[in-house]
């Protein structure tokens, strides 16, 4: 295996959210951002074609040298990634490494909650798969774990309408729906790398003193950390601080509209998977 950057892949620009505080804790390393905006949004997807579109793009990643890839999107995460760790990627690269999101949160999320009540948010794809509560509870079987399906976020938020007035109705309906099933909930899960641009108007719509946890900001330091356990993997990660991203949709547009996520003006280039 020879050295090259650390592969991020979303469905679209919502892991761009999560690169931005990767690059924070890991400034010198070398980064490869893949976004499928031709095919987004995966939430409303079945697990097969998730599953299909995810295998390919770790398939890119992999041919463009990345020793480690984060699957830095929930619904890819929630439905692909166990398959491709267990059943494809011993065959394709089994020197290489894919990881998600899912785990290193549900491992902490537990250390936020005072009444042992937390509310995930996340897309329709995340939570009917269940991957939050499998996984909260062998990390924290204490907890009471709360879903709310959010179908319209993303596609506010990719049409850039998140800060529109025309978001309100669906964070105000979304937020109660689930607190409906739970008073007690302290703790919120943005369980969709999206979600952060929304958080203004959530903010104002929680009861004070709720922790809202962005994801970005728990799987940096855990990259962190597993680079630094496993030096087979962080040996090969290149460390020359450069950034390229891709698109599998039109660049312009990608440029346009990542600087909302990422916080700053990209370049991006068009693949075709």
């Amino acid at each position: 295996m020879e050295q090259g950057p650390i592969g991020i892949f979303d469905s679209g620009y919502g892991g761009l959210t999560v690169l931005r505080e990767i690059v924070k804790v890991l400034p010198h390393h070398d980064f490869l951002y893949l976004g499928d905006n031709a095919r987004t949004p995966y939430g409303n997807r079945s697990f097969k074609t998730i599953y299909e579109y995810t295998l390919e793009s770790v398939k890119y990643l992999l041919n463009e040298g990345c020793p480690l890839i984060i699957l830095a999107c929930n619904t890819a995460s929630a439905k692909a990634l166990r398959t491709i760790q267990q059943r494809d990627l011993p065959g394709l690269a089994p020197d290489r490494r894919v990881l998600g999101v899912i785990r290193p949160t549900a491992e902490v999320i537990g250390q936020y909650s005072q009444t042992g009540h937390v509310g995930v948010l996340g897309t329709s794809g995340t939570v009917n798969s269940e991957s939050y509560l499998l996984e909260i509870k062998k990390q924290s079987p204490e907890l009471k774990v709360f879903q709310q399906a959010c179908p319209m976020w993303v596609p506010l938020v990719e049409n850039g309408e998140h800060d529109s007035e025309g978001a309100d109705y669906f964070v105000e309906k979304y937020l109660r729906e689930l607190f409906s099933q739970s008073e007690k909930i302290d703790t919120l899960l943005l369980a969709c790398t999206h979600y952060p641009l929304l958080i203004k108007k959530i903010m104002t719509r929680i009861p004070a003193g709720i922790t809202v946890l962005n994801q970005g900001e728990i799987v940096a330091p855990s990259l962190e950390d597993y680079l630094n356990r496993h030096p087979e993997i962080s040996d090969f990660c290149l460390k020359n601080h450069q950034l390229r991203f891709l698109t599998t949709d039109e660049t312009e547009n990608f440029n346009k509209k990542a600087k909302a996520f990422f916080g700053q003006s990209i370049l991006s280039e068009f693949v075709h998977l």
